[in-house]
């Protein structure tokens, strides 16, 4: 099948390369010319594992390939998707200004059935305001599809290929064929294509990221709970995660969520509530202990330090907002940095992926290092904020001869509390005891 990808950037990469490995022949779209020629190249625009290898295949075997040309790109493909940004706007809205702009645009162009799809993340009621533009623009029979993605970036690639299941938002046959046919060699193993009218598919995607950052935001809230009596966050997530009602995944404390989506679509879904007079309180509530939460470290060293931390010199390790991406976007590191150079501290950080990206947004207001042990080479204090695998076992020999003191802030529980003793380590972590005060 013929397919065209409007928009490169996360979701439309990693889309456009995975619909192409099933044999689909994939024309991903972009305004942006310099980075058509580089893709076309081979040259990745991002960081995922597991993608690279995608790309290069299909490219090599001419199943993908990149163009700035929108008509060449839709001319014969049977279904459209529109993988564009939609940026929250100053009060918290989605700004749908680059879709409807893209079907107005196709909707000029085409000279017979389509099915344009929306991955993007959209409001509720999306679909029929794509629907009203190509009604006004043309009078070919198009079909519009509410399609979200569901992709967690460092393991988007499997998500794709391999989804707990695919939602389909029409209310076409024609278009709903068309759409089982693409995604059926996804599906094999059995997981199901969900198919409803749009505005449910387009609710299932915010309802779904809203209530993952809700059960982060409920376990940090437990997690300072426990600091304050007592208990062990850790032996409280394994306590309640064994209920086969609340499950294991994201019960894990730290210093909040970040990411391209679960800031947005909270904030776009309460918005989205209170346009339809609701007041969506407990959406409200896991915004306020999210900003409170990224920063939570830091109330923790002005504590150690009894409020002083200028002149300190403070190794961080982790700029990504999670693992396995160079994705900074609402990261929490960039909060923690703000705060750490508001007080007059030094940082000196290392992450394998982002810290290229955070270059570019905060150039030499902070230091970079080449390993994570340089990182530590003089530094008052080491403060963990994302979970690379590599930090997980290090060498805490080494740790302690480069630190000037064996001071350890963990934003993400990486080490057991017993062998934080044993090396005579500070070890400050998020709602556990802490070692050494």
């Amino acid at each position: 099948m013929k397919i065209a990808v409007v928009g490169t950037g996360y979701v439309g990469l990693v889309t456009g390369t995975c619909l192409s490995e099933t044999g689909n022949e994939v024309t991903c779209v972009d305004i942006n010319q310099e980075k058509v020629e580089k893709m076309n190249r081979g040259e990745m625009p991002i960081y995922e594992p597991g993608l690279e290898i995608l790309f290069y295949r299909n490219i090599a075997q001419r199943r993908l390939d990149f163009t700035s040309d929108l008509g060449a790109a839709i001319k014969d493909a049977k279904i459209i998707f529109l993988a564009l940004p939609t940026p929250p706007g100053g009060d918290g809205s989605a700004d749908l200004s680059y879709v409807l702009g893209a079907a107005k645009d196709i909707a000029k162009l085409i000279t017979g059935y389509k099915v344009v799809v929306t991955k993007s993340t959209v409001p509720v009621g999306t679909a029929d305001k794509v629907k009203a533009v190509f009604k006004e623009h043309t009078d070919v029979e198009v079909d519009v599809v509410s399609n979200p993605e569901f992709l967690r970036e460092g393991v988007a690639v499997e998500d794709f290929m391999k989804p707990d299941r695919v939602v389909v938002g029409t209310q076409s046959e024609r278009a709903r064929k068309l759409m089982e046919e693409l995604y059926a060699p996804y599906v094999r193993s059995g997981n199901p294509i969900i198919f409803m009218d749009e505005r449910s598919s387009e609710l299932t995607k915010y309802a779904a990221n809203s209530f993952l950052a809700t059960k982060i935001t409920f376990m940090n809230e437990v997690a300072n709970l426990c600091e304050r009596v007592g208990a062990d966050v850790d032996m409280v997530r394994k306590g309640i995660g064994a209920d086969a009602r609340i499950g294991k995944r994201f019960l894990f404390p730290g210093v909040g969520y970040g990411g391209s989506c679960f800031p947005k679509d909270v904030q776009a879904l309460a918005k989205s509530a209170a346009e339809a007079d609701y007041n969506f309180s407990i959406l409200e509530s896991v915004m306020a202990v999210n900003e409170k939460q990224k920063t939570v470290i830091v109330e923790k060293m002005r504590k150690y330090y009894k409020g002083d931390l200028k002149g300190k010199k403070f190794a961080l390790w982790g700029l990504a907002f999670k693992p396995e991406t160079d994705d900074i976007r609402e990261a929490p590191a960039l909060y923690i940095i703000d705060e750490l150079l508001k007080d007059g501290a030094e940082v000196v950080a290392y992450d394998p992926e982002a810290m290229e990206n955070v270059k570019k947004v905060k150039g030499d207001a902070i230091s970079y290092a080449t390993d994570p042990y340089s990182a530590l080479e003089g530094a008052d204090a080491l403060i963990i904020v994302t979970e690379w695998s590599l930090f997980r076992t290090p060498d805490f020999n080494k740790m302690e001869a480069a630190l000037k003191a064996r001071v350890i802030f963990d934003g993400r529980n990486l080490y057991d509390l017993h062998r934080m003793v044993e090396c005579g380590f500070y070890y400050n972590s998020i709602g556990r005891q802490t070692i050494g005060a």
